[in-house]
């Protein structure tokens, strides 16, 4: 099931790029487009951890310089019969986490210096385990290529936009030029980066629940999962999180949940439906 989903989120966001092509630039623009969406299908799919990380600027860390982290990794790894994940840490202040990857064998799990700092052992502990159940229910590759793919469509908005001010991307009166074109242009650069993010928020929603239930399932209890829980959230209120975007819906909480903006187009389902659930759970 997941797998077919990968392929219906890239199909999607292809025929999006090849609408904003035709629009800007008629058939020959919609073919360039196509030709930009296949490679940016084939990276995302192949790469889509790597863009993950290097978009949220993480870095790895050692077992030396993170014993405590890669000891709970590690165990929580083993109960779920999966390899080790690599280890990284996103440099912010904000408590969060995420996971990204193509599978249990290409995953990587980071977690913000924040959260080091703020969460007790069992705490800790849940949060891991919720990444660690995105990867085992490998929907990490769903979330990454989204990231990646919407990252890359709302770049390619912005750049249409810059276009249209210096007099670019018009095409010719034949191939919807003139002003159908640049009508079409200005649809499609408003609309490119909301579907972006409508496909991001039909993606999470549903798989926090899972994540949340099966992580409290590999922890063995949910007091930990529900109680970072809310701390994460008052952190992402108090705390701003320097992210793109298009990678808010990688982290267990919103990290752009402190902007009144962000939470019309939330990723994640509120925080008190996820406790709720976790706390009628029997383990």
């Amino acid at each position: 099931m997941n797998t077919l989903k990968v392929f219906l989120l890239m199909g999607v966001l292809t025929v999006l790029l090849v609408l904003i092509g035709n629009a800007v630039g008629g058939s020959s623009g919609a073919l360039i487009f196509l030709i930009i969406a296949l490679a940016m299908n084939l990276i995302g799919y192949y790469f889509s951890d790597s863009i993950a990380i290097k978009m949220t600027r993480s870095y790895p860390v050692s077992a030396n310089e993170a014993p405590e982290l890669y000891d709970i990794v590690g165990r929580l790894s083993q109960r779920a019969g999966m390899p080790v994940p690599r280890i990284f840490i996103t440099p912010s202040e904000q408590p969060n986490a995420f996971a990204t990857g193509r599978g249990p064998s290409h995953a990587a799990v980071a977690v913000t210096e924040g959260i080091m700092r703020l969460l007790s052992r069992s705490e800790l502990e849940g949060v891991l385990a919720h990444e660690i159940a995105h990867i085992k229910n490998r929907d990490v590759l769903i979330g990454a290529i989204a990231a990646s793919l919407a990252g890359a469509i709302t770049m390619i908005a912005n750049m249409l936009q810059w276009g249209l001010m210096f007099g670019g991307f018009r095409g010719d009166d034949d191939e919807g030029g003139g002003i159908a074109g640049l009508a079409g242009s200005l649809l499609m650069i408003i609309l490119a980066p909301l579907a972006a993010m409508l496909v991001q928020m039909a993606i999470s929603r549903a798989r926090e629940f899972q994540a949340d239930a099966s992580g409290a399932r590999l922890a063995g209890h949910t007091h930990g999962l529900a109680q970072a829980l809310l701390k994460l959230e008052r952190g992402a209120r108090q705390i701003p999180m320097q992210v793109n975007p298009a990678t808010s819906h990688l982290f267990i909480v919103n990290p752009l949940s402190g902007q009144s903006i962000a939470r019309l187009f939330s990723t994640h389902p509120p925080i008190e439906e996820r406790v709720r659930r976790l706390e009628v759970m029997k383990i």
